[in-house]
């Protein structure tokens, strides 16, 4: 009687055993998805703030009058900087401050016809919209991986391990209100 009560006592332990490494090997593998995916977008972000120090090079001698917008790009810039690699909220919200700045300086841009039908400009403005294309494709990709990961945290059993193996959900990356918001339009000029 007492070795089938220790037999069944192992079988239960090793139960235990094999499902925390079930667990355990989901969690990491969807953590590292979605690490995989805020790196692709971090990759990008630091590609468009290079971009960005080019561009305002590039329109800083057109634009001699609008200096506030320009100062607030390399503000945010030097911000994006300084964020730790894995304060990831932090990076989201700076990065859709960038977005928004952006607008507003390509808007502005438009004024200035001479910049315009300046070659560099056109070039990094183009390089600018082929990047902020890509990481709306990543961010989708970053969202999903987020998401399955903050799902099975949630999910029994994995909600009950998830916790003790310091699984935390992730953030998602929404888009910028810039992006979100309607376009007012004047028909009165």
């Amino acid at each position: 009687m007492f070795d089938l009560l220790l037999l069944v006592l192992g079988l239960v332990a090793v139960v235990i055993i094999l499902v925390m490494i079930a667990v355990w090997n989901a969690l990491v593998t969807l953590n590292n998805n979605a690490k995989k995916g805020w790196a692709d977008i971090d990759v990008l972000l630091q590609k468009r703030h290079d971009a960005l120090t080019k561009l305002i090079d590039t329109v800083s001698a057109y634009m001699k009058y609008e200096k506030g917008v320009m100062t607030q790009i390399t503000q945010l810039r030097s911000q994006w900087e300084s964020i730790p690699q894995g304060d990831v909220q932090s990076k989201i919200n700076t990065a859709n401050q960038v977005s928004a700045a952006l607008k507003n300086l390509l808007a502005v841009a438009e004024n200035y016809p001479d910049l315009k039908a300046d070659n560099s400009f056109v070039q990094l403005q183009q390089t600018i919209t082929d990047l902020e294309s890509q990481i709306a494709d990543r961010r989708e990709y970053y969202n999903q991986a987020a998401t399955d990961l903050n799902i099975k945290i949630h999910q029994f059993p994995y909600n009950m391990f998830a916790g003790m193996m310091h699984f935390k959900p992730l953030p998602l990356y929404q888009a910028p209100e810039a992006e979100t918001s309607d376009i007012k339009m004047n028909f009165n000029v």
